[in-house]
């Protein structure tokens, strides 16, 4: 996975009201993130979301974002309406972070191993099927599940 350090989003704030930190990715730091491009103009996006939401329950991985070629305000109210899911998420207004990630459009979703290795990739929207079919089986393999 490529480094990739981002801004946060103005006004983003976890439950607790504290503010949702810009994307700050070091490949090999030993953490496992699932990082997802999205944008609120992308409706398939919106359709993924109750997705992101339910994988950010998961202990295993941190979820974190890169909103892409969108306006800020138009990010905070789709994030305000859906609901936060993000551990942490980088603006990229002008879209050429996702360049780096080989990103070809939105939504996009990639698991990064805790060495920085790219270990899954789902282009288009998270499903059901490709949570528990493709995702799912590549964290086991890293992180199995506890319980």
């Amino acid at each position: 996975a490529p480094e990739t350090r981002l801004p946060p989003l103005a006004g983003l704030t976890t439950a607790s009201g504290t503010p949702v930190p810009g994307l700050d990715l070091v490949p090999g730091d030993g953490r496992v993130r699932l990082v997802n491009v999205f944008a609120s103009w992308c409706v398939p996006c919106r359709q993924e979301h109750p997705a992101l939401m339910a994988l950010s329950q998961d202990p295993r991985f941190e979820v974190v974002a890169i909103n892409y070629k969108d306006k800020p305000e138009n990010a905070l109210a789709f994030l305000s309406d859906l609901g936060n899911p993000f551990d942490a998420l980088g603006t990229d207004e002008a879209g050429r972070s996702t360049i780096d990630w080989g990103v070809y459009g939105v939504p996009e979703t990639f698991l990064v191993g805790p060495d920085g290795t790219i270990l899954w990739k789902q282009t288009g929207p998270l499903t059901p099927q490709s949570v528990e079919g493709g995702l799912l089986p590549a964290l086991a393999k890293i992180a199995p599940a506890r319980g």
